[in-house]
């Protein structure tokens, strides 16, 4: 299995703006997955994100 957004964002691969693209992609997959499980994200990191939004998962991340 290939590596995960956060993985790769944590790795410096990839910048956090790409985590759009995940999104599109997984909208396009066939995986029966939950995006949270596709991007590799914790409970903790999909609610900051959903109830605060991008700039607080990215601060989450961040602090690794």
């Amino acid at each position: 299995m290939s590596k995960k957004f956060k993985e790769l964002y944590l790795q410096g691969e990839v910048i956090f703006e790409d985590i759009d693209e995940y999104i599109e992609e997984w909208g396009l997959s066939d995986e029966n997955v939950t995006l949270r499980e596709y991007l590799g994200l914790n409970e903790a990191e999909e609610d900051a994100w959903i109830s605060i939004g991008e700039e607080a998962l990215q601060e989450l991340l961040d602090k690794g």
